[in-house]
Parts: C-alpha cells; sequence; structure tokens
C-alpha cells in the first residue's frame, strides 16, 4: 500500500468534471486576469467565514504584506510573530520596513503565548520600538487564542492580522476563521485544506477602508483607472484559472472539514496515552491542516519516523528550527526569557498522513505502525 501524505488525487477525482466545465468557461470567455470567478469567488468566500469583503491575490505571502502595507507598518514599529511557524508570517514585516519581533508558543496549542506577547511588547519598548501589530497565526489548523491576543492588543493600541494560512475554515468561539481581527489572510497554496492547482490567497475584512486600500495595492496601487497611482503597490492578483477551481473545492470544503474532524478523532482515539495527541478546546475547531503529535520524555522522534518509513508510512516535521534560530532571523528581538516551547517543540513533533480522503482501512495502517514503532 503507498500512503499519501495528503491526497490531492483522489479530492481531483471526485470532482474532475465540474473543474473540466470550470476551466473551459474561463478558456471560452478569455478574461484570465480578474475574471468574473474571481468576483464570484471573493463573494462566495466572504459568506463562508462571515466577513464583509474577501479580497484575493496572489498567495498567502502577498496576503500578509497587502494587510501590512493597509495597516501601515513602518519603521520604527514592532510586529509581534509566533517563532514556531513558516517563515512568511515574519518575513514580510522587515519589507515594510517594520520590525518583526518573536513571541513563545503554548506547548498544548502550538499557538502564540498571550503572556510571552505580553514580555515582548515590554521588550520592543525598551529597543525604542513602538509596538504596532501583532499577527497571531492558526497553526496547525487550530485558531490562536484570539480573545487573550486582541485585549492585550487594545491594550496596547495594536491590530491585529490573523494568519490563517493553515486555519482557514475553523472557528473560534463561534466566528470562523477569516472572520477574526482587522485582517485576516490565508493561503491557497495546494496542499492547504482549501487550496488551488498553483499559488493564490486571500485577504478578509469587515473594514470598508481597509479594503480599497487592499483593493488598490494589489494592482500596483491603482487608483481612479489603472494609469492613475494613487500610491506605490505591487502586483498580486488571483489568475481566474485558480478562482475556477476554488469555486469547486469551495463547495465541497464543509464536507471535506467534516471528514478532516473524522480521521483526527480516529487518531486521538487511537494513540491518546501512547503520545502527545492534538488538544482542541471545547471552544473552537481544528481544519486540521496536519496532525501533529509531541514526543513524550524517552521518546525519539528519529527513531519513530524512520520505524514509520520502514513501514511506508509517511511523516514530515512542522518545523525543525524555529524562526528566531534561522539565519535570516537570529538577529530580531525576542523576550529576554527567550522562546524555550518554541525550541523544544521543534524537536518533538512530527505530522501524519491527513486528509478528507483517508480512508479507515488507511488510517488502521497509519495507528499500527505508529503503535509498533512506539513500543
Amino acid at each position: 500500500m503507498t500512503i499519501a501524505f495528503i491526497d490531492l488525487a483522489a479530492q481531483q477525482a471526485r470532482i474532475k468534471d465540474k473543474i473540466d466545465a470550470r476551466i473551459q468557461t474561463v478558456l471560452a470567455h478569455g478574461k484570465y486576469i480578474m475574471g468574473p470567478e474571481v468576483v464570484e469567488l471573493e463573494g462566495k468566500l466572504a459568506a463562508f467565514c462571515g466577513a464583509k469583503h474577501a479580497l484575493t491575490c496572489a498567495n498567502g505571502t502577498d496576503a500578509l504584506q497587502l494587510a501590512l502595507m493597509a495597516l501601515e507598518a513602518k519603521s520604527g514599529d514592532a510586529v509581534f510573530c509566533p517563532s514556531f511557524t513558516f517563515a512568511a508570517t515574519a518575513e514580510i514585516v522587515p519589507m515594510t520596513g517594520a520590525t518583526p519581533v518573536f513571541v513563545d508558543v503554548r506547548p498544548d496549542s502550538y499557538n502564540m503565548d498571550p503572556e510571552s506577547l505580553k514580555a515582548a511588547i515590554i521588550h520592543a519598548r525598551s529597543l525604542g520600538l513602538n509596538p504596532a501589530g501583532v499577527i497571531p497565526v492558526d497553526l496547525f489548523g487550530l485558531p490562536a487564542d484570539y480573545d487573550e491576543i486582541e485585549t492585550i492588543a487594545r491594550e496596547n493600541g495594536m491590530w491585529v492580522v490573523a494568519d490563517s494560512a493553515q486555519g482557514f475554515g475553523g472557528t473560534y468561539k463561534a466566528r470562523t476563521t477569516g472572520s477574526i481581527g482587522d485582517i485576516a489572510t490565508t493561503s491557497f497554496f495546494p496542499a492547504k485544506p482549501l487550496g488551488c492547482y498553483g499559488d493564490g490567497g486571500a485577504l478578509f475584512t469587515s473594514n470598508d477602508a481597509l479594503a480599497d486600500k487592499i483593493r488598490s495595492f494589489r494592482v500596483h496601487g491603482k487608483g481612479s483607472h489603472k494609469y492613475d497611482n494613487a500610491r506605490i503597490g505591487i502586483n498580486s492578483r488571483l489568475d481566474t484559472l485558480q478562482a475556477a477551481i476554488l469555486l469547486e473545492k469551495l463547495a465541497i470544503f464543509p464536507d471535506e472539514i467534516i471528514a478532516r474532524q473524522r480521521v483526527a478523532a480516529r487518531y486521538n482515539e487511537a494513540l491518546a496515552g501512547l503520545i502527545e495527541v492534538p488538544r482542541v478546546g471545547n471552544d473552537r475547531s481544528s481544519i486540521w491542516a496536519q496532525y501533529t503529535l509531541r514526543t513524550r520524555a524517552g521518546q525519539d522522534r528519529d527513531a519513530i519516523m524512520a520505524a514509520l518509513k520502514q513501514a511506508g508510512i509517511p511523516s514530515v516535521v512542522y518545523y525543525p528550527l524555529p524562526l528566531h534560530r534561522q539565519t535570516a532571523y537570529r538577529d530580531f528581538p525576542q523576550p529576554p526569557g527567550g522562546l524555550p516551547q518554541s525550541e523544544a517543540l521543534s524537536q518533538s513533533v512530527f505530522s501524519l498522513p491527513m486528509h478528507p480522503y483517508l480512508d479507515e482501512e488507511t488510517s488502521d495502517t497509519v495507528i499500527r505502525g505508529l503503535k509498533a514503532a512506539l513500543s
């Protein structure tokens, strides 16, 4: 048996006829940039998550950059990011002239620790930086602790950009990710829970003024027409073909979310007590972009993963090196107490196959393989 870590082929087989029809429609009308499917997708994305505006763009990293441009991040500003995440969250901050300040994460959720955020804000001020904004990440599909983070942000006059590249479709206290924060962003990279067949991204906001700025920034800073640029922008538009594909994927997304919950529940039931399984509170739901385990004391991650590989079961480490330890980011500020949880997690987490089409037979094979590896 060949086990896929993420099985995009099974999803494509389910909706291939509809995707083919959508693509043929785009080829017929020929509006390959900002065509009618882009407008249709933006309306359906906004309706799905409950935001007033959904604005698509070229990729998830551009979505973050456009958010910071619209919020006017600048030199002298501190923007707070978790260290235990993918580089895109932090890399867009220096592009605006602002300084990323790294924050530790909680050992149970792997998401930004509000207490570490408080310490980081104090430290940033001691360096002469102005605390301007915070970018919590919905890591592995689980929404961050937004009530606590938003309260801290308001108390310090900061904006919140919710990085939901991995978490779009999750819920937090009856709010769907995308509707949380001053701006929320997501990625449509193919491996994401809602992914296209190339690069793509989106921003969400209920602030009309921010939405207008993002629309301008994503098309070279356009003003009243394409040759009247009101501001300096970038070129970041979602291709119409990708929007057409996403429309058919979004149509089955609610079903796939249920299927992901079923796979995660099966894993949790079988593996609890043997290794640290993911924890999801009663006040939120994960989209399960990844199913990530954490080894216990005395368990050897490398040996476990080697045994899984020997059994034909793929596993991946997200992330083997926290951002503050990476060459490009190691000189940026962090709280005086360091980021011990980010460092510990980078040495102990690994992820198992997770996708909506992981049937019981295959998941049982994964479970048996892991149990054997742990024994």
